[in-house]
């Protein structure tokens, strides 16, 4: 099994890669498309000369890695992607073989969280826009899209990755509700910059507080994200 899972960033993606990576039967990939989404639109990210470094393929070679051999001969692998990489001339072929998931989280916590760290944000920096796309076309090729919220794994983290697990078809490992502090070896180089929070911590976080009370860019980009949310909310595990 591949699995393609599909969210924004600030969406409890990289917590949920490290549980999948906790399981012996897992390889991992951590956006893989980064390299050349910053190449293709050239824009400013923390540390984007170090990622384009660190991720020289061009976006077919990296297609074909999805799709060869899973390293270390282990039968399933887990590739987290960013929806906001697959613009224009980012193949989606492999998406017909992959298990495809979408990972949710409230638009106002992903704004708020995200401007903080790249000030300048736009509407497709936060990905819901291409999400919504990614699912619709998940469901033209033929496919039944699963559709999973943060806010409920980290309200019942056993509960809910058993859930996703079962619709799956993949045997649930109590593994993926632990994983050791400081980061995982298949880590991007801008884990350095964006995953702090998460290599301290060695599970799943409890549920969140209240919404965040959002203003200018955060505000404008919650609010332009929110009927894409809802649309896949509605559809939620």
């Amino acid at each position: 099994m591949r699995i393609a899972m599909w969210s924004g960033p600030r969406n409890l993606s990289t917590a949920m890669m490290y549980a999948f990576g906790n399981r012996a039967d897992m390889h991992v990939v951590d956006e893989p498309f980064y390299g050349p989404y910053l190449r293709r639109t050239g824009l400013p990210h923390p540390m984007a000369e170090e990622i384009k470094v660190s991720r020289p393929e061009d976006a077919f070679e990296v297609q074909q890695s999805l799709l060869g051999p899973i390293p270390d001969g282990k039968p399933h692998a887990y590739h987290k992607h960013m929806s906001q990489h697959m613009i224009d001339g980012i193949p989606r072929a492999f998406m017909s073989q992959s298990t495809n998931v979408f990972l949710l989280r409230h638009p106002a916590r992903v704004a708020a969280s995200f401007v903080k760290g790249y000030g300048q944000a736009t509407e497709d920096d936060i990905g819901f826009r291409l999400q919504a796309e990614l699912f619709d076309h998940v469901r033209a090729i033929g496919q039944v899209p699963l559709v999973i919220d943060s806010a409920d794994i980290r309200r019942d983290p056993p509960g809910m990755l058993r859930k996703l697990c079962e619709a799956m078809d993949l045997p649930f490992d109590p593994a993926m509700l632990h994983w050791p502090e400081g980061g995982h070896a298949q880590d991007g180089v801008w884990a350095a910059h964006w995953y702090g929070s998460v290599h301290a911590s060695t599970g799943f976080a409890g549920p969140e507080g209240p919404l965040p009370e959002l203003d200018g860019t955060a505000a404008r980009l919650a609010e332009a994200a929110m009927p894409h949310y809802e649309r896949l909310r509605a559809l939620a595990l």
